[in-house]
């Protein structure tokens, strides 16, 4: 099958190999699936470019890509719940990527039929994206009504999906973008826009009780200032911290780095009596189920900035490398 290969780690200009590729195998667990569209994330370069190979030792030549929206084309002997002919979609887990192929081989419990009323390149922009907020969002800070959330880069994919996420919990949401994008994230539901070319958010936002971060370590310090006590931050971008090793099944290897990582913010949230805590997401196809229900319901709706097709694959990881899109950026395999 063809497919979109890491031959090597590095920056500078690293691209993805087109190539041939042996089709996965099928495992008893595992549902094969006829990749019609992909979605593209930051993870993906970040992953190209070997920032992650300390938690994520991926052994090059490997198939890259995150998010799949597909058709069910035969599935393994003790699967159940799926079937030849269903479209579907799914974040594989961290240990199976590869959706920027022809073919992906997902196990049963990562995959959830996919939303009736989106096309493909719209189903396949949301699992990782979807996954990120619900985790953070509902697991982790159990944001409820009357809350006041900040989430960073409003117009980007997380940030789009999130956005609605938490209005539709009740909360009030406050969240930075350029001016060009101020109108997009108010539509989506934004109480308070912060035009991050104008104003300092640590100016304007106070007494907050969840920020979702995503820029840099600048924003980190400042993101905690802006909490009331007992609040929650969560990093998309890190530092990790010593939980996220023992998540990662390897804490006896990485806690000791994560600790000295995430000592400096992990002590400044204990001052302001702040919870600090680094997520990676994880795949989950019973949250995506529940993320199907919103999107059908019409209480969520992804946004899409651009659809490349599959032979440009490394120009649609150009253009997300940018940090320009806004929603989320797809390729179409078929």
């Amino acid at each position: 099958m063809k497919a979109f290969v890491v031959d090597r780690y590095g920056k500078n200009g690293n691209t993805l190999r087109a190539g041939d590729v042996p089709e996965p195998a099928v495992g008893e667990h595992d549902v094969l699936v006829e990749v019609h569209a992909a979605g593209v994330n930051a993870l993906d370069s970040k992953i190209r470019d070997g920032e992650f190979k300390l938690f994520l030792p991926y052994r090059p030549p490997f198939v890259l890509g995150h998010d799949v929206a597909g058709v069910v084309l035969r599935v393994g002997a003790r699967v159940r719940e799926f079937k030849p002919g269903d479209e579907v979609y799914a974040r594989p887990g961290k240990d199976r990527i590869g959706t920027f192929a022809e073919f992906i081989a997902v196990h049963e419990d990562d995959l959830a039929l996919k939303p009736e009323r989106l096309t493909m390149e719209e189903a396949a922009s949301v699992p990782l994206v979807g996954l990120t907020a619900w985790q953070a969002l509902i697991e982790r800070a159990r944001l409820r009504k009357g809350q006041k959330v900040f989430i960073q880069a409003g117009s980007g994919g997380v940030g789009t999906f999130a956005i609605q996420l938490a209005k539709h919990l009740g909360a009030t949401v406050a969240t930075t973008t350029s001016t060009a994008n101020i109108e997009l994230v108010e539509r989506l539901g934004a109480d308070v826009v912060i035009d991050y070319r104008k104003d300092d958010f640590e100016d304007v936002l106070h007494d907050y009780d969840v920020v979702l971060h995503s820029l840099d370590g600048e924003a980190l310090k400042k993101s905690v200032r802006i909490l009331k006590p007992g609040g929650k931050l969560i990093s998309l971008s890190g530092p990790p911290d010593p939980d996220f090793a023992r998540e990662m099944g390897k804490p006896w290897i990485l806690r000791p780095a994560t600790r000295v990582l995430s000592h400096g913010i992990r002590t400044a949230a204990k001052r302001r009596q702040v919870d600090y805590s680094f997520l990676f997401m994880r795949a989950s196809g019973p949250q995506l189920r529940e993320i199907t229900s919103l999107i059908d319901a019409g209480v969520i709706e992804p946004v899409v900035d651009r659809i490349f097709p599959f032979d440009a694959t490394n120009d649609a990881l150009a253009y997300v490398d940018k940090g320009r899109a806004k929603g989320k950026v797809v390729v179409t395999v078929r």
